[in-house]
C-alpha cells in the first residue's frame, strides 16, 4: 500500500514520530551518491580548465589568494578558501580536489531523501534521493573541483529547514534556514535565487510570510557585500558568456515540461509536493535564463540545485506507479530507467565530458618540449592549461608573460605589449603554441594578432598534436638573413 501523502488542507509537518525506519531515506541516497562519486573519481587522470583554476588558486599563499579575490572571482572566494584548507591538510592531487564535491553530493542526496520523507513518506523519500543521486548532472558535478555540489547541498538543506519551519512554531528552524542559506550564498551568490522559489511555495500554500520574510531579509543583508564586490567584477567574470542559445532554452523547457507533467497527473502527484518541488525546479533557472536575455549570466550548473525539485516529483511518481500499473510493470520501468541512465553515467566519467583536458595538454607539452623552448598561449587565457604544472611551465620561456598570475593577482597573468612580444618571438628558434581547436573565434587584441602574424610570416609549423579541447603546435624559425634558427635541427626533435 502506498504511504499516504498530505494535501494542501493538511499540516505540512508529518504526524510521524522519528524512528529507525526514517533513516533509510537519508542513508540510502547518501551511500549511493558516495559510491557513484568515488567511481572513476580521477576521470582517467583528466582535469578541465575550471578545475585547474581551482587547483592553482587554492595553492596560492593566503595573502595572494585574498588579493586575487579583490580583483576577480570573489563569487568563488569562500570555496577557494575551503579548498586552500583542504590542500593544507592533504595535498592529494585530483582526489583531494574532487572529494569535497563527492561528500557534498552525498549530503545533497540525503537532503532530498529527507525532504521527500517529510512531504510524502519514507519510500518516496528513498526514491527521490536515489533518483537525485542517479541524475547524470548530479554525477558530473560530484566529480568536479568546483563549488556547485556544495551549493546544491546547502540549497537542499536550506529548503528542508524551510519546510520544517512551515510546520513548526519554533523559531530555531528559521534561524537555521537563514544561517545555512547565507553561508551557501557566499559560496555562490546565485543560490539566493532559491528564495524566489520558496516565496512562490508560500504563495501556493497560503502560509503566512512573516517569519520567512525576516529570515530572507537576513540572508540578503548577509550576502550584500559579496553582491557589491562581484557586481564590479561581473564583466571580467562572466564576459565570456553569450545570451542563452536555443539548445539551452530547449533543455530548460524540456525539464520544466517534465516537472509540470509529473505534477499534473493526479494519480502520480500530490499538491503539497508540487507546491514545494515545482517552484524549486523552475523558478531559479527560469529567472536566470530569462534575465540573461538582458545580461548574459546563465549557465545551468549555477542553479544545479533545481534538480532536487525534479527528483521529488519523480520520486513520488515512482512510488505510486506500482499501484497504477502493477509491480511487474513498475520493475520493467525501473530497469528501463537504470539502463537509460547508464550510458550517461559512463560518459560523465570520461575526459570528453568536459570542454578540455588540461592534464592531456600538459602531457603533450612535456612530450614535445625541451628546457628553454619558447611557449605562447593563443589566446592568453589558455595559460591556465599549464598553471597547475608550475615545474613544466618554468622549463619554458613564456614569451608573452609580463607578470605571473600570482604576482599580478589575476587568474592567467598579464602580457607584454605587442611590440615586445614580437621582439622576443623573433629571437626564439623554437616555440610551442598552446591554442584552441581549429574553428574557434580569434581574439582581436593586439597581443593576439601580433602572435598570429609573426608566427605566420617568420616561422614554419613542424608538428601539431591535438589533445581534448586544445592543440600543441611546434614552430621553428624559418632560415633566412639574420635568422637565429639552428641549421641541421629544423623540425627534428632534440
Amino acid at each position: 500500500m502506498n504511504t499516504p501523502t498530505r494535501d494542501l488542507d493538511r499540516p505540512l509537518a508529518p504526524p510521524r514520530a522519528p524512528g529507525r525506519r526514517t533513516t533509510a531515506p537519508v542513508l540510502v541516497p547518501a551511500v549511493l551518491a558516495t559510491v557513484l562519486g568515488l567511481w572513476g573519481l580521477t576521470r582517467q587522470d583528466s582535469m578541465w580548465r575550471d578545475e585547474s583554476v581551482t587547483y592553482q588558486v587554492a595553492h596560492r599563499p593566503l595573502g595572494e589568494l585574498l588579493a586575487l579575490l579583490g580583483r576577480i572571482d570573489a563569487v568563488h572566494g569562500l570555496y577557494y578558501l575551503l579548498m586552500h584548507g583542504v590542500f593544507a591538510l592533504w595535498d592529494g592531487g585530483l582526489p583531494a580536489l574532487r572529494l569535497p564535491s563527492v561528500l557534498a553530493t552525498a549530503l545533497a542526496a540525503a537532503g532530498v531523501g529527507a525532504l521527500g520523507t517529510r512531504l510524502a513518506g519514507p519510500r518516496p523519500g528513498v526514491l527521490a534521493g536515489v533518483l537525485f543521486a542517479l541524475f547524470p548532472a548530479t554525477q558530473q558535478y560530484a566529480q568536479e573541483g568546483r563549488s556547485y555540489a556544495l551549493v546544491t547541498a546547502g540549497a537542499v538543506w536550506a529548503t528542508y529547514l524551510f519546510l520544517r519551519g512551515l510546520g513548526s512554531t519554533a523559531r530555531g528552524w528559521w534561524v537555521g534556514y537563514g544561517v545555512v542559506l547565507a553561508v551557501v550564498c557566499w559560496v555562490h551568490e546565485f543560490a539566493a535565487l532559491v528564495l524566489f522559489a520558496h516565496a512562490l511555495t508560500l504563495r501556493l500554500l497560503g502560509v503566512p510570510w512573516r517569519r520567512w520574510s525576516v529570515a530572507a531579509a537576513g540572508v540578503l543583508v548577509a550576502v550584500a557585500p559579496l553582491a557589491v564586490v562581484s557586481a564590479g567584477q561581473a564583466d571580467q567574470q562572466l564576459g565570456w558568456l553569450g545570451r542563452p542559445s536555443p539548445a539551452m532554452w530547449l533543455a530548460f523547457l524540456t525539464v520544466s515540461a517534465l516537472g509540470l507533467l509529473l505534477s499534473r497527473v493526479p494519480v502520480l502527484a500530490d499538491r503539497t509536493v508540487t507546491a514545494l518541488a515545482l517552484p524549486l525546479l523552475i523558478v531559479p533557472p527560469g529567472l536566470l535564463i530569462t534575465g540573461s536575455l538582458l545580461k548574459p549570466w546563465y549557465v545551468d550548473r549555477y542553479v544545479l540545485y533545481a534538480l532536487a525539485g525534479l527528483a521529488l516529483l519523480a520520486g513520488l511518481a515512482l512510488d505510486r506507479i506500482p499501484a497504477q500499473l502493477g509491480k511487474g510493470a513498475a520493475r520493467v520501468l525501473a530497469a528501463t530507467l537504470v539502463a537509460a541512465l547508464l550510458p550517461a553515467s559512463l560518459a560523465v566519467r570520461t575526459p570528453e565530458s568536459r570542454k578540455d583536458d588540461v592534464a592531456a595538454i600538459a602531457r603533450t607539452v612535456r612530450k614535445l618540449s625541451h628546457p628553454g623552448d619558447g611557449v605562447l598561449f593563443l589566446p592568453s587565457r589558455r595559460r591556465e592549461w599549464l598553471m597547475s604544472y608550475p615545474t613544466l611551465h618554468a622549463q619554458l620561456d613564456d614569451l608573452a608573460l609580463a607578470r605571473s598570475p600570482a604576482a599580478s593577482h589575476t587568474l592567467q597573468g598579464t602580457e607584454l605589449p605587442a611590440a615586445t612580444i614580437r621582439t622576443r618571438l623573433m629571437a626564439t628558434p623554437r616555440v610551442l603554441v598552446l591554442t584552441d581547436p581549429d574553428g574557434q573565434p580569434l581574439d582581436p587584441l593586439p597581443q593576439e594578432e601580433v602572435k598570429r602574424r609573426t608566427l605566420g610570416e617568420y616561422f614554419r609549423e613542424c608538428e601539431r598534436i591535438g589533445a581534448w579541447g586544445g592543440q600543441v603546435v611546434v614552430y621553428v624559425r624559418k632560415a633566412g638573413p639574420g635568422s637565429v634558427a639552428v641549421r641541421g635541427e629544423g623540425c627534428q626533435r632534440r
